[in-house]
């Protein structure tokens, strides 16, 4: 044992003078090869660190904190910010705008859905959008938010910030001066998540719920990823206000483009391929309760401000204006759309209410931190009309099973939006638009183009693929019975 523990430690004491012996040798020779080569170039030395601000510069970045501008920099003179990172307020109106728009979905989309479909299918959109919150999450963690925002080329992001990597809390800038990237992460989030949800009002009462899931992973990396990249971030084709090369220099307040129109036209071809419901236009297929439609109406509209001032990213003049327009074109566009029906039907319904605030909310939502009040009450106007003609007649006259008025409401509203901006786009309420203005309707309308046909085709594409891999649609039997029971083992109303 002695041996063996004497020779165990001879070895480890060899094998130590090796390895010194070879360092030795070797950085001998490198000392050689240095005395032998000429003299390097000098290392460049590294960027001064700025300087410490002055009470003239820290007096500059309190005003830009409460004007919601860029602290530490007046044109270039640059010097370290005692007050970098996240602002308190307005990094809480971000969190505040956030938890809006998650409301919106859950429980607002969810109960405005509920109850327009049959009480035998009011638990399948509830389970959709909560299956479609918990999908989208996970995609967004992944990869989503990285693909949307991540610098990439002009069509999408790249894999940067896979798994939030550097997305830090008291990091701020990725989104704006003021509110933490991780604020803006989930700000972000929200609207990925309400933008799937939106076309299952087309599909409702007969999609089968794997079919849902499987069409909604793909569709965020086919249709919405690309769009949020295109529009909002800083190499994106379409993103005029950020990105001084994009090649269509459009304009996109809260998501006219990449929410509405990319949901509201996918939700119409979708329902083409799915075919209509059982009894389509023989049987009558009425809303099963008005009551919780209008209450997830009104969790819609308070919800909206998050959507549409939150855009703002800050808690400054712009979202005020954005909060203002909202509010006037959505009752505005209730009262028409209600005034419509009574002088066309004669009455006006609950359901006519809704749908017009709800039409309204959409058509402002890309103009709502560009337009002026009065523009805004122009546009409500617009909204309750056009969008009124779409659902009550279009739909009947081409005969597509448009279950919840999804393309109605947020394809035709959405598309119509994008192109008020560009007619009512104002530097008196937002000064970007003075370098935009020229041409930039011509820029809505391109992007309005692109919109519609790569939702659609992509939409179609996704659609057969689904349809081969999981089928799309549940039987005649699951139909007639409702999808709650046997998609989910629950009813949403028990006897007894």
């Amino acid at each position: 044992m002695l041996i063996k523990k004497q020779s165990w430690i001879g070895c480890l004491l060899a094998a130590v003078l090796t390895v010194g012996l070879v360092g030795f040798s070797m950085e001998t020779s490198l000392m050689a090869q240095d005395a032998a080569a000429p003299p390097a170039a000098e290392t460049p030395a590294a960027p001064a660190e700025p300087a410490a601000a002055t009470m003239e510069q820290r007096i500059f970045d309190l005003e830009k904190y409460v004007t919601n501008g860029q602290a530490g920099k007046d044109g270039d003179v640059t010097w370290k910010s005692n007050i970098a990172g996240p602002g308190p307020g307005h990094n809480a109106w971000q969190m505040v705008s956030t938890a809006l728009v998650l409301f919106m979905t859950l429980p607002g989309l969810a109960l405005f859905y509920g109850g327009l479909v049959r009480s035998k299918n009011v638990l399948s959109v509830f389970a959709q959008c909560f299956g479609i919150a918990g999908l989208v999450t996970i995609l967004w963690w992944a990869c989503g938010y990285s693909l949307s925002f991540g610098a990439g080329n002009a069509f999408i992001g790249d894999m940067t910030y896979k798994f939030l990597d550097g997305v830090s809390p008291y990091a701020s800038g990725a989104g704006y001066w003021w509110i933490s990237d991780a604020m803006w992460s989930m700000f972000q989030l929200t609207f990925a998540i309400i933008t799937p949800a939106l076309i299952i009002g087309a599909i409702a009462e007969r999609m089968k719920f794997i079919a849902v899931m499987l069409f909604v992973a793909i569709w965020m990396f086919a249709v919405y990823f690309p769009f949020a990249h295109m529009v909002w971030a800083t190499t994106g084709l379409m993103c005029g206000p950020l990105n001084p090369d994009a090649a269509i220099k459009a304009i996109d307040f809260a998501g006219g483009t990449v929410v509405h129109m990319t949901s509201g036209w996918s939700a119409l071809v979708l329902c083409l391929i799915l075919g209509p419901r059982k009894g389509f236009g023989k049987e009558p297929m009425a809303p099963h309760s008005m009551v919780l439609c209008a209450i997830g109406t009104g969790m819609l509209w308070v919800g909206w401000y998050g959507f549409n001032a939150g855009s703002a990213l800050g808690a400054d003049g712009i979202a005020a204006n954005a909060f203002m327009t909202t509010t006037l074109a959505a009752a505005t566009a209730g009262f028409v759309w209600a005034l419509l029906e009574w002088v066309l039907r004669g009455t006006p319904s609950v359901l006519g209410f809704c749908s017009g605030i709800v039409a309204g909310l959409v058509v402002i939502t890309p103009g709502a931190g560009f337009v002026t009040a009065s523009s805004a009450v122009i546009i409500g106007v617009l909204a309750g009309i056009i969008p009124f003609l779409a659902v009550a007649y279009l739909k009947k006259m081409l005969g597509y099973d448009d279950a919840l008025d999804t393309f109605g409401v947020h394809g035709v509203g959405g598309t119509l939006g994008a192109i008020l901006t560009g007619v009512f786009a104002d530097e008196k309420a937002n000064s970007i638009v003075a370098g935009l203005k020229e041409g930039l309707l011509m820029n809505q309308l391109k992007a309005v183009a692109l919109t519609i046909v790569w939702s659609v085709v992509a939409t179609a594409v996704i659609a057969f693929i689904v349809k081969m891999v999981v089928g799309l649609k549940v039987s005649e039997e699951v139909e007639q019975t409702g999808l709650d029971q046997p998609e989910h083992g629950e009813s949403g109303y028990e006897l007894h």
